[in-house]
């Protein structure tokens, strides 16, 4: 009897625990693959927001999102400069090794390869509907838009929104000669998708500016609404805050901080419509939302730049102010609410984090991205998976290398502002340019990059000399004359490919 009693308990709990590794099998395979939406706002600061320091305006929704999700405070991007910065996230790449510095503008002949894997092309691999809405600048002619890179959709203006008739330096141009020739062709919006490209407007007006932001958000959420039952990827990369600034006559002069405050709130409402959507469908569960920026403030245009404080510099540079954003992800039930991160991670990182999520394949291309889930889900101990992190500017200058606590600064030309405040009224002030000289920042001590430590910490400047050196021979530096080994080209413009007809004024 003892014998049969054991006998039948032991195979009690053999049912028992076949049962329940069944139903953990079958809660898994149930799971739906998330979706990911990721807000990428242009030219915003270190502290343009209410969770990283502003108080000057509100920005509810982004404090709601950061009480309920995860603020990241040393998320940089891999270079302070717009294209350059969008080949980076789009490719898990540094942008050098992709070929894209700098800004690309209507004269480009220059854009994202077709042999680059993007995230979109990453979730098509799984299935997933794919969008973007905004400003795309990787490219304006028809083989490099976004239909050509995994994208079902694109609706938005190809570079920046400053790149036309109306720039103050045209402006300027034209008043002191009114038959002065300038270098920027009328801004248009383009229609992109399996369907071809078309022209929707080929002239932008302040008028039609003005309604980018709400227009761009309504894109996303009507979207959101049509695949709400299909994964899916939405990228809203919004030309705000970048300058000429404009708000819909909603916002304008609702914060009481001028028309960079009146942008900033209606970027805010932009997430909360984004947020509100997801919730309303009932798939907030379901979905990573990011938001972060594609470099820091421009500084010379002062009440309508952005702030980095208490970082050094901005846009242009790559100091902290330049090329670490704010950044926030919320993700209902997964990542854990009113957190922060304080480890090293970029938005190189975004990649290879979404390919785990969606169980895709890596690209076949090297990339240079990690796996960031322990980081994004507060994972105890978890540490940045960067042991090193290279900051590239200036057409491929290696300008600083660094790891989670120290930066190791290289010799090299920047420009500043040199303690003088920026212009006013939309009008930039100049730049002066100064040299720094060989530097380490602590910047677990010393995030605003004031106190140079180098000869307290000399077996760390040997230890970032040495990872350098690594990135000089893999991907070059023009401030040493090395090209590096593992750079790509860019898709270039051939004789006999389709052109974008702009209008030159």
């Amino acid at each position: 009897m003892k014998k049969f009693t054991r006998g039948c308990l032991g195979l009690l709990s053999c049912i028992v625990a076949l049962i329940v590794t069944q139903s953990s099998k079958i809660e898994a395979a149930s799971g739906r693959a998330p979706n990911v939406v990721v807000i990428f706002i242009d030219d915003m600061g270190y502290a343009d927001i209410n969770p990283f320091g502003s108080n000057d305006y509100e920005t509810p929704n982004l404090n709601r999102m950061a009480a309920e999700g995860r603020r990241f405070t040393d998320f940089v991007v891999s270079s302070a400069v717009c294209s350059a910065s969008r080949s980076a996230l789009l490719t898990g790449c540094y942008h050098v090794r992709v070929g894209i510095s700098g800004a690309l503008g209507p004269k480009s002949s220059i854009g994202l390869n077709a042999k680059e894997t993007t995230i979109a092309e990453l979730c098509k691999s799984k299935g997933y509907k794919t969008a973007v809405y905004g400003k795309w600048h990787l490219g304006h002619h028809p083989k490099f838009l976004p239909h050509r890179h995994g994208f079902d959709e694109y609706y938005g203006i190809p570079y920046s929104n400053d790149m036309w008739p109306l720039h103050p330096n045209a402006l300027e141009k034209r008043r002191k000669d009114p038959n002065a020739e300038i270098p920027w062709a009328a801004l248009p919006m383009i229609e992109a998708s399996g369907k071809g490209v078309e022209i929707v407007k080929q002239e932008m007006t302040p008028e039609d500016q003005k309604l980018m932001t709400k227009q761009f958000t309504e894109r996303a959420v009507d979207f959101i609404k049509r695949n709400q039952d299909d994964p899916f990827f939405v990228y809203l990369p919004h030309p705000m805050v970048h300058v000429p600034l404009y708000a819909s006559d909603d916002f304008r002069g609702k914060s009481g901080a001028g028309i960079f405050g009146d942008v900033v709130m209606e970027v805010d409402w932009s997430v909360g419509r984004i947020m509100t959507t997801l919730e309303d469908l009932g798939i907030a569960e379901d979905t990573l939302l990011i938001f972060t920026s594609d470099n820091g403030p421009w500084l010379s245009y002062g009440t309508h730049g952005g702030q980095a404080t208490p970082l050094r510099e901005g846009k242009g540079t790559m100091f902290e102010g330049g090329y670490r954003e704010p950044t926030v992800m919320w993700w209902k039930g997964k990542v854990p609410g009113g957190t922060t991160c304080d480890q090293l991670c970029s938005t190189i990182d975004i990649l290879p984090t979404v390919a785990k999520l969606i169980d895709a394949d890596l690209p076949a291309n090297r990339i240079d991205g990690k796996d960031i889930r322990p980081l994004l889900f507060g994972e105890t101990g978890a540490k940045s998976p960067h042991e090193s992190y290279y900051c590239y500017y200036g057409g491929g200058q290696l300008q600083a290398v660094r790891n989670n606590r120290f930066k190791l600064v290289f010799p090299h030309v920047y420009r500043t502002l040199d303690g003088k405040e920026g212009g006013k009224g939309g009008l930039p002030e100049r730049y002066q340019q100064r040299k720094i000289e060989l530097s380490l920042f602590d910047l677990e001590q010393d995030r605003s990059e004031s106190t140079n430590v180098i000869d307290q910490h000399p077996e760390v400047v040997e230890m970032l000399q040495a990872a350098a050196e690594v990135a000089r021979d893999d991907l070059g530096d023009r401030l040493n004359k090395r090209a590096g080994k593992g750079k790509r080209l860019p898709g270039k413009l051939n004789a006999d490919d389709a052109r974008l007809p702009l209008v030159w004024k």
